[in-house]
């Protein structure tokens, strides 16, 4: 910036409309709140309700509701994909192309000098170019992902319109070498999504790589202590600056576990309760949820296996129909089988619970790792199987689950053995292993000052943009 005085800085932030993606768009405005930052928040009206508590009590963040352009077959009532289909989820799509004029005229007015956007929303540096706005493709997924899948280089040797099974398997050409070499057939079958079009629009690589190079700069969710390798791949692929937000890591949760969990939890040795949640939008098949209740029950340690399923569909009769008979009778007092939002962070920081099994989402990972949770990775989708190899290979700081090459099958006895590596057989190699490398990053990622410089660093170099 020049000289003279310090000019506030103004950022719109523009997730896209999935909770997975607005949560870390609201963790980064409330870090760039505390260092002066204006934020305006754009996310339709029935959003606002359920995220306005999650940002500081601050003047300087404000909410700005957008309306969702009528596609047909798109419900107008439904504002976030949590309870849209898969089919709805590409019509959102669809929609969220035909708010450009909406953002012109907002952006006209609103004047900022940034302009963080999704991967769904290409079209946004195009259209701040007119405005003199600079733009910052923020990526919420992690930087191996995002090396592995939506960079130029994915395409090299691919002879098809889109990458193969066999092709999504093997990293991408100049992918850096680390623990992670390969993906499993079942895998690469789900990452395939991600370069397929639907209803004649760009598919999630083309929109993502397009965001990418045509952005002032990238903006990733991550450090270079954790993802250095895959941070500098992504420089190399699209030369031009990548900024790190640091992993944004959750504030200490607030308020008191309810009695519930506190009576339940506290019958419990200290470090013997398995904790294992999938969060709000991955579910499990009927196979998957009864081999990992079954195995849950094989371990003989006392568990919480919280369990989510579909809109519209009855979560007591759905269990009931999928899990053996007698089980809910033969876990009595060792196990709770729970379907519903529950306080998370407030009962991984409780003393009684020693394990996390999780769906590999980020967030649930940095949780776990921030408290003294053994992590048990069992990745169901897209960019999970990314994250687990990172925690479980690199990082050496996790489990993965054993899983059949072309289907993904698990067995409860690959739920035992797994659970076992981190809760029973503690002075064996990997376990010894495991749980070192988890007190080293539980430090890191509880260590303010470092975390704090993560931003510092963002900040300083947001500023030398203008």
């Amino acid at each position: 910036m020049a000289g003279g005085e310090a000019k506030e800085i103004h950022a719109v932030m523009f997730p896209y409309f999935a909770f997975g993606h607005i949560s870390p768009f609201i963790q980064l405005s409330n870090k760039l709140s505390l260092h002066g930052f204006r934020i305006s928040f754009l996310t339709p009206p029935g959003n606002v309700s359920r995220i306005k508590s999650s940002f500081l009590v601050t003047s300087t963040i404000q909410i700005i509701p957008i309306q969702i352009p009528k596609v047909q077959g798109l419900p107008t009532h439904l504002h976030n994909t949590s309870e849209m289909t898969p089919a709805m989820h590409e019509l959102l799509k669809e929609a969220v192309d035909l708010m450009q004029p909406q953002i012109k005229t907002l952006l006209s007015e609103l004047r900022p000098q940034f302009v963080f956007f999704d991967f769904a929303h290409h079209w946004v540096p195009k259209l701040c170019s007119q405005l003199g706005i600079k733009t910052l493709s923020f990526s919420v997924f992690s930087a191996i992902s995002g090396a592995y899948v939506t960079v130029p280089a994915r395409f090299i040797g691919v002879e098809t319109e889109e990458p193969t099974v066999d092709d999504l398997k093997k990293p991408p050409c100049g992918y850096p070498q680390t623990s992670f070499t390969s993906l499993k057939a079942f895998q690469a079958q789900d990452l395939s999504y991600v370069y397929k079009s639907f209803n004649g629009r760009p598919a999630v690589y083309h929109t993502a790589v397009d965001g990418f190079n045509s952005c002032s700069a990238i903006v990733l969710k991550s450090c270079n202590e954790m993802e250095g390798p895959y941070v500098d791949f992504i420089k190399t692929q699209y030369q031009k600056p990548v900024l790190l937000t640091g992993p944004l890591t959750p504030d200490p949760p607030s308020g008191v576990l309810d009695e519930k969990w506190a009576t339940w939890l506290s019958q419990h040795p200290p470090k013997s309760v398995i904790f294992c949640s999938f969060g709000s939008e991955t579910f499990l098949k009927d196979d998957q949820l009864k081999e990992l209740a079954t195995g849950l029950e094989l371990t003989g340690l006392p568990f919480i296996l919280v369990v989510n399923f579909p809109g519209g569909v009855e979560a007591r009769a759905e269990l009931d129909r999928v899990l053996p008979k007698g089980f809910m009778e033969a876990i009595k007092g060792r196990g709770v089988v729970h379907s519903g939002w529950v306080q998370q962070q407030l009962i991984l920081a409780h003393e009684s619970v020693g394990c996390c099994i999780c769906h590999s989402g980020f967030s649930s990972i940095m949780e776990a790792l921030m408290n003294d949770c053994q992590l048990v990775l069992l990745p169901l989708k897209g960019d999970q199987f990314l994250n687990s190899k990172l925690v479980a290979g690199d990082m050496k700081a996790g489990v993965e689950v054993s899983r059949r090459e072309e289907d993904g099958y698990f067995s409860k006895e690959n739920i035992k053995e797994a659970v076992e590596t981190v809760m029973v057989d503690v002075d064996k190699e990997a376990g010894v292993s495991i749980r070192q490398n988890h007190v080293k990053w539980k430090d890191f990622l509880l260590n303010a000052e470092i975390q704090d410089k993560l931003i510092s660093n963002l900040v300083e170099q947001l500023k030398t943009m203008l």
